[in-house]
C-alpha cells in the first residue's frame, strides 16, 4: 500500500505512520526527519534548509524533492510506503505525481488527520527530544523519569526551536494557507480518508484499520 499522511504539525502523523508501517510492513518516510539529518550533518542541503526550519517556514520544493525521489527509489519502497510531511502544496503534488509516474506506481490513499489548533500547541510546546539518541518525550503524557534526562541513554533533553509556541502558531498558519488545498486536489481523485487525531493509543490501530479499509 502506498499512502500519503496529511495533518498539521503535532497532529500525530508520526504515531499513526508508525502503526501503519508495522501493520503493512512498509517504510515510514518522514521528510522532516530526512531534512534534520541533513542539517545535523552540515550538508549543503542542510545549510539551505535550516533557516527555513528554524522560522517554521517550508523548505524549498527542489530541496525536498531531490531527497524524496532518491528515497522512494530504494529497494524497501518497492512494496509500498507511507509518506509523512510531503506533499505540502499543490506544486509538490505535481512533483510527487511525476516521481510516482517515473517509478510506475500510484497512490492508494491520502490519510487526513483532523485536530484542533490548541491541542497541537499544547502537545508541541511540551515535547522534548533527546540530544543524543533522538528519543521523544512529552512533559504531560510521557515525561522522563528524571527531569531533563533521557531514560534510554542519559542524554540531555532539549526543546527544538520549531517546538516553541510562536513558531508553532506560524507553522499552523503556513499549513492552512499552503497545505489544505492539497486535500481538495486529492479529494477530487477520491483518495482522501479522514481520521481523528485525538484517538487514544489503544484504540488507534483498530481506527486506522477501519479508515484504511475503504482505500483501493
Amino acid at each position: 500500500m502506498r499512502i500519503v499522511i496529511l495533518g498539521p504539525p503535532g497532529s500525530g502523523k508520526g504515531t499513526q505512520a508508525k502503526i501503519i508501517s508495522e501493520m503493512y510492513g512498509i517504510p515510514h518516510i518522514n521528510t522532516g526527519d530526512l531534512l534534520r539529518e541533513e542539517v545535523a550533518k552540515g550538508t549543503e542541503v542542510g545549510r539551505i534548509a535550516k533557516p527555513y526550519m528554524d522560522q517554521g517556514k517550508l523548505v524549498p520544493d527542489d530541496v525536498i524533492t531531490r531527497m524524496l525521489e532518491e528515497r522512494l527509489s530504494q529497494e524497501d519502497c518497492k512494496g509500498g510506503f507511507i509518506l509523512d510531511g510531503y506533499p505540502r502544496n499543490l506544486h509538490q503534488v505535481d512533483l510527487l505525481d511525476e516521481i510516482l509516474k517515473r517509478l510506475g506506481v500510484d497512490l492508494d490513499c491520502v490519510l487526513n488527520i483532523l485536530i484542533d489548533d490548541e491541542v497541537v500547541v499544547r502537545r508541541l510546546t511540551t515535547r522534548r527530544i533527546c540530544s543524543v539518541c533522538g528519543a521523544i518525550y512529552n512533559l504531560i503524557n510521557k515525561p522522563p523519569k528524571k527531569e531533563g534526562v533521557c531514560d534510554i541513554c542519559g542524554g540531555r533533553l532539549i526543546q527544538r526551536d520549531d517546538d516553541r509556541e510562536e513558531v508553532i502558531r506560524r507553522r499552523l498558519e503556513v499549513y492552512k494557507e499552503q497545505s489544505e488545498p492539497v486535500l481538495e486536489r486529492y479529494r477530487k481523485r477520491g483518495l482522501v480518508r479522514d481520521i481523528r487525531g485525538d484517538v487514544g493509543l489503544e484504540a488507534l490501530p483498530e481506527e486506522i484499520k477501519r479508515v484504511l479499509a475503504g482505500c483501493k
